[in-house]
């Protein structure tokens, strides 16, 4: 029995977007049904209004937009999400300031939105004209419940997206799309179960224990995002030398053991992020901040920022 054309060229076009992904280098991609995230707008309205978003201000912008896919591409008929690992091959000295594994390598806004544009060239090119748009963190998408919805993880406790394969250490990219593609299945099942290691180890108590993420809480939030250039009193002693962003929820969960080095050559970490000593930061210039990590994620706290963190940090190891 001959295969209707229609669904055999879903078929075959899931498959060859699917090939072009891995041709550039994400490690995972699962495509979904574009429809309104209703679930995830009430939660996420929810979380708005308790504050728990604190200065990101810009959480409470494009309230529709990141819940209806088809308000940021008219027609919208898939969303494809796909995983890029940056677990590195080497870590950072230790008893230095802390730098959130993320940020040892290029950033990866640059990186993945040049693979974003190139994978829609790609479909373009081999399949036929499909109209879309790639999104990679700092656009209103949703990209964890994307994810979720179609079969790479399930949220975990501490608010990450968790690959039962290879945990949680991925940056989450989003093309949506016009095209009508063979869809995979969610994954509904939570693989936390009863471990609470997130919770207990987060030091500013940021996780809660029903797996609402108190963002104005997050080590993260105070050390990347939070703008005064004096941070909190009460948080004096918490930070766990955490200088720039924080892993702790990451590194404490069991799933991260199946953690991978990444293969892109792109996140191979900076020699002054290996192997900076605490002295090395402390001296640091502005002008050799803004050379050395021009194309590094730091650069979004600024030098201010970093020096900030720095001194918070360092006096609370002076009074320990």
């Amino acid at each position: 029995m001959c295969m209707p054309i229609t669904e055999f060229s879903m078929t075959n076009n899931t498959q060859k977007i699917k090939s072009f992904t891995r041709e550039l280098g994400f490690d995972y991609c699962g495509i979904a049904k574009a429809r309104p995230l209703d679930d995830d707008a009430r939660h996420l309205e929810q979380w708005l209004n308790k504050g728990l978003h604190g200065a990101m201000r810009y959480m409470e912008n494009y309230f529709d937009l990141r819940t209806d896919p088809t308000k940021l591409v008219p027609g919208a008929k898939s969303v494809i999400t796909l995983l890029l690992n940056y677990y590195p091959q080497e870590q950072q000295l230790p008893d230095t300031p802390h730098i959130s594994k993320y940020a040892y390598g290029r950033d990866y806004h640059e990186v993945i939105r040049a693979k974003l544009n190139k994978l829609l060239a790609m479909i373009n090119e081999e399949i036929g004209e499909v109209h879309g748009r790639g999104f990679v963190d700092s656009a209103p998408v949703l990209e964890r419940s994307w994810a979720q919805r179609s079969g790479l993880g399930w949220i975990g406790r501490n608010g990450n997206l968790i690959n039962k394969n290879q945990g949680s250490f991925f940056f989450i990219a989003t093309l949506i799309v016009d095209m009508e593609l063979e869809y995979d299945d969610p994954l509904a099942k939570d693989y936390c179960g009863t471990c609470r290691k997130c919770i207990d180890a987060c030091p500013t108590d940021a996780i809660t224990e029903d797996r609402v993420i108190k963002g104005n809480q997050c080590i993260s939030y105070y050390t990347i995002e939070l703008k005064d250039m004096l941070l909190p009193e009460d948080k004096k002693g918490r930070f766990a030398n955490w200088m720039f962003g924080c892993d702790i929820c990451q590194d404490v969960c069991p799933w991260n053991r199946f953690s991978r080095p990444t293969h892109e050559t792109e996140f191979t970490p900076l020699p002054e992020i290996l192997h900076f000593s605490t002295k090395d930061w402390e001296s640091l210039t502005e002008e050799s901040f803004k050379k050395i990590f021009r194309h590094s994620p730091l650069k979004r706290t600024k030098f201010q920022g970093i020096q900030r963190n720095l001194k918070f940090i360092r006096q609370n190891s002076d009074k320990l």
